[in-house]
């Protein structure tokens, strides 16, 4: 590589944070993330819908947007609009905050890789995927060969039920799991695409603020 060679970018990723908002910031903190050179997709699930305590952490996750990430929508998010009691906000603020998360991206694509919170529907066109199964498929996507020419990376069903070890990503044909089960108590995980490392932690009641780990795969 020439002296005057850019180096190529980072692709980092991570999913379902559920509310452990001290967690990617120790995750993010430990990779060194510097969002004037690093590319991080978030795939969503930033939240617990059914747990107010955690939906601060959307606060985070617009900092890091307004900063160059890329927040994806996750199905936690859509119930956080169906449910969410929006009457102790002023009128703009509610709708500021509804229309932001509805503004999130289904999907992106990135040198080969397609980043999506729980997978696509076999034989249909990205276009052609409906929000149900970008946000919420798990069979009929993990059950079937990937037919496409990218590598999916995902989401939605934690690690540890499609066999890896418990806080372990998962690789597949065509397909990584990066859901290490954070809102199980398991693990958090940052995954650096490319090189194929991970920064994780801990996220256990006993564990929480522990030191952040390197893995490589």
């Amino acid at each position: 590589m020439s002296s005057n060679a850019i180096a190529p970018t980072r692709l980092l990723a991570i999913s379902d944070i559920h509310g452990c908002e001290e967690g990617l910031r120790q995750l993010l903190a430990a990779a060194e993330y510097d969002p004037s050179r690093d590319r991080l997709i978030l795939l969503g699930d930033y939240i617990d819908a059914a747990y107010p305590g955690t939906y601060g952490t959307l606060g985070y996750i617009r900092a890091l947007v307004r900063q160059g990430a890329c927040a994806l929508l996750g199905n936690h998010e859509l119930k956080l609009l169906r449910q969410y009691d929006y009457s102790h906000l002023p009128a703009a603020e509610a709708a500021e905050w509804s229309g932001w998360i509805r503004s999130l991206p289904r999907y992106r694509m990135e040198d080969g890789y397609l980043f999506v919170h729980a997978g696509i529907r076999p034989g249909v066109g990205l276009h052609g995927q409906t929000l149900v199964d970008l946000t919420e498929i798990r069979d009929d996507f993990l059950n079937h060969p990937n037919d496409t020419d990218y590598t999916v990376v995902f989401g939605h069903t934690p690690t540890f039920k499609l066999g890896a070890r418990p806080g372990k990503l998962w690789f597949g044909e065509g397909k990584i799991g990066i859901d290490t089960g954070a809102k199980h108590g398991h693990r958090l995980t940052l995954l650096d695409v490319h090189k194929r490392i991970s920064y994780w932690c801990s996220t256990g009641p006993a564990a929480r603020g522990g030191a952040v780990n390197k893995s490589f795969y």
